[in-house]
């Protein structure tokens, strides 16, 4: 240690001239609220990198030291101890000036030797812009899994690089921009870093959509001084209502949302900035979670809350560990105000996320008390995720897919009856749930409960739900399960499965693929919808073919109403300029066309397909129909659709199926008998489809 120490005074020392200078000593001026010693090391750190970088210029023709000088300030924002900060000093030093690894651990430690060793891996390309991207996610979230430092380097680096854009092209601002969006803005969320996050996708805005930015800037700036007035209102109206109560040492701030958030708003509502109520923000911070509910409560009693707009982070943090209360009120002049309340430390959590770590470490404060035992539990949920993170990476084919889409998007949480949490992307369905638990859990799944009531299995959850699933041993997946199930870690599970022990299953073929492979037509039905305790199907495929009067070769075409279907008592309606129009004889509209009886012809379905209606009577399954469907596939035939009502916790109701002929009907009718939720199955009648 003390070599090191000698070496480092050294490097600090030297007298000779070297490029950049002048950078190098403006940076150590504004090395603040480190100890000497680490004061020393980040300066030799720096003296080291200009020597290194030399005379290398960047896009713009400013000196290349300008880049890691920045990182490194940055970094030192988020209050990172000086190895990181060393490390984001010399992190382009591998990979453009030679120097080796082993080099830098000699001289600043081995853990800033490993640092820059894995940002370079991140940062390294290959000729193939895909693979390029995928591969370097791929390390990045290696890397992040060992050491967090590495993706907060990565992170200031590529914040810098966004706010220093100009000098590249337009081909590569886009590109810069696309992944800040994509992948690192995303990832600073969820570290919990929301400062950071939202610079990313503002610069990144700026760069993809310029005029919108500078129409939201400009909309923004023209009113700055009518928000900052109504802020001021009422941040000074909550502040004297919570002294009037008692309460010390509370501020209140407001803010105007930044610009990509708006954008997002404008986009989803599909409105115009005009009618985007909830631009601004007001912050109370106070010195207890126990102040924070009474604050919530002296805020309702000013202003009338709006309906379903409280959310409690506090008592559910997020999977970030971000925790306030959120509630959003028809403020003064009747505007909407959204408001969060969190005490001190829970801001720091807010605003810097898992950075705050490091910065409670290096505090004095920290190494006692609640807050720290607090950090140390929240720093390693977000660990624990980031390893669980790399390993699905690196078991999946398809990574890239599920970063983009599932593993860095907005998650809700969700409880198993026994009050455990699960933890799933927003959007996830009872089946995502299920395989979440366990994949036998899905793979026998037969229906699902959310707060007690029967829901489909392609109902998204909504947050803080208690999930029940219900098994069945001889339940199992069917392809309609493919369409139910949002995550593509279910989807692989299921075709998995299908893939096993289905032998028409029809497995999609990747884009690459379909240039040399004609894809076979997949038979896929849409799930069976539960609307106001009615389990309804309707396959979506052909309705079949028809005679009309002798003629087969007249036009028609097949009424919207009442939507017949194959095997249906239908009727052809005679219209002026349409042709002919088919009708069920029951259809209610019928009846009240104009000359109904003379212009009605007799209709015949064509076709040797049998068909069987039954009545049935099962258990509770909101996957019934997917079973019956499952079972009459497996020998050619198909479900036509049926309607189930829930009656005395059972389902009764009627289905009609279609098979090629009356010994395919047995072997379908014996099929179905076997599903374990059916209780009673009675034959009705049998047809052929062509009458």
């Amino acid at each position: 240690m003390e070599n090191t120490k000698t070496e480092l005074t050294t490097i600090e020392n030297r007298e000779d001239s070297f490029p950049n200078k002048e950078l190098v000593d403006r940076f150590v001026s504004r090395i603040l609220n480190y100890s000497d010693e680490d004061k020393e090391k980040i300066s030799a750190a720096a003296v080291f990198a200009a020597k290194k970088h030399g005379d290398q210029k960047r896009k713009s023709g400013e000196p290349y030291l300008i880049h890691p000088i920045a990182v490194a300030e940055i970094l030192m924002s988020f209050n990172m101890d000086a190895d990181t900060v060393c490390a984001g000093l010399l992190h382009d030093t591998i990979e453009d000036t030679g120097t080796t690894e082993e080099e830098i651990a000699s001289l600043f430690g081995k853990e800033v030797g490993i640092m820059v060793q894995a940002v370079t891996k991140i940062t390294r390309i290959t000729q193939d812009k895909s693979i390029q991207e995928a591969e370097t996610i791929k390390k990045m979230f290696f890397a992040m899994s060992k050491d967090l430092r590495v993706i907060l380097i990565k992170l200031a680096d590529k914040l810098h690089n966004m706010r220093t854009l100009s000098g590249l092209s337009s081909e590569r601002r886009i590109a810069y921009a696309r992944d800040c969006l994509d992948i690192f803005a995303p990832i600073a969320d969820s570290l919990g870093m929301q400062t950071l996050k939202s610079e990313l996708e503002d610069l990144s805005l700026k760069a993809l959509k310029p005029e919108s930015y500078d129409y939201i800037s400009t909309y923004l700036l023209e009113r700055k001084s009518e928000y900052t007035a109504f802020i001021k209102q009422v941040s000074k109206a909550i502040e004297e209502a919570c002294k009037k109560e008692g309460l010390q040492n509370i501020e209140v701030s407001g803010r105007v949302k930044h610009a990509y958030s708006i954008y997002m708003k404008i986009k989803k509502r599909k409105k115009e900035i005009d009618e985007i109520y909830d631009i601004l923000g007001i912050r109370v911070i106070c010195n207890t979670t126990v102040e924070c509910y009474t604050i919530l409560g002296i805020i309702h009693s000013m202003w009338i809350p709006i309906e379903g707009r409280f959310k409690d982070y506090i008592a559910m943090p997020k999977a970030n560990n971000y925790q306030s209360l959120h509630t959003t009120v028809l403020g003064p002049q009747n505007k909407h105000l959204e408001i969060q309340i969190r005490t001190w430390e829970m801001h720091k959590t807010a605003e810097e996320g898992v950075a705050a770590h490091w910065a409670y470490k290096a505090s004095s404060g920290s190494e006692s008390g609640t807050w720290k035992n607090m950090d140390s539990i929240n720093y390693q949920k977000i660990v624990k995720k980031i390893k669980s993170w790399s390993k699905e990476i690196e078991q999946s084919e398809d990574y890239m897919e599920e970063i983009k889409n599932e593993l860095l998007k907005d998650s809700i949480v969700v409880f198993t009856p026994q009050g455990h949490v699960i933890e799933l992307p927003v959007g996830s369905t009872a089946l995502d749930f299920a395989y979440k638990i366990h994949t036998e859990v899905g793979n026998h799944c037969s229906g699902a409960r959310a707060d007690g009531s029967i829901i489909p299995l392609n109902k998204p959850l909504q947050n803080t739900q208690i999930v029940e699933i219900m098994t069945s041993p001889s339940a199992h997946p069917n392809q309609q399960w493919l369409e139910a199930a949002a995550s593509s870690s279910t989807k692989k599970k299921i075709k998995a499965w299908l893939n096993k022990y289905q032998s028409d299953f029809v497995p999609e073929i990747k884009a690459a693929e379909k240039k040399s492979v004609v894809q076979p037509k997949k038979e896929l039905n849409n799930p069976a919808k539960l609307i106001n305790g009615t389990l309804s199907y309707v396959s979506p495929e052909t309705k079949g073919t028809l005679m009309v009067g002798e003629d087969s070769n007249v036009m028609y075409s097949f009424a919207k109403c009442c939507n017949p279907m194959q095997g249906d008592d239908v009727v052809a309606y005679i219209t002026r300029g349409r042709g002919y129009i088919i009708h069920r004889k029951d259809c209610s509209n019928l009846k009240h066309m104009a000359e109904v009886g003379e212009r009605t012809v007799s209709v015949k379905w064509t076709g040797d397909e049998m068909m069987k209606r039954y009545r049935i009577v099962s258990k509770i399954d909101a996957d019934i129909f997917g079973q019956i469907d499952n079972a009459v596939r497996s020998h050619g035939g198909r479900l036509r659709k049926g309607t189930l009502g829930v009656d005395a916790n059972r389902l009764t109701g009627d289905f009609t199926i279609i098979a090629e002929n009356e010994d395919a009907i047995r072997k379908c009718t014996a099929a179905i008998r076997t599903i374990p939720t059916v209780i009673e199955l009675t034959g009705l009648s049998t047809q052929n489809g062509g009458k």
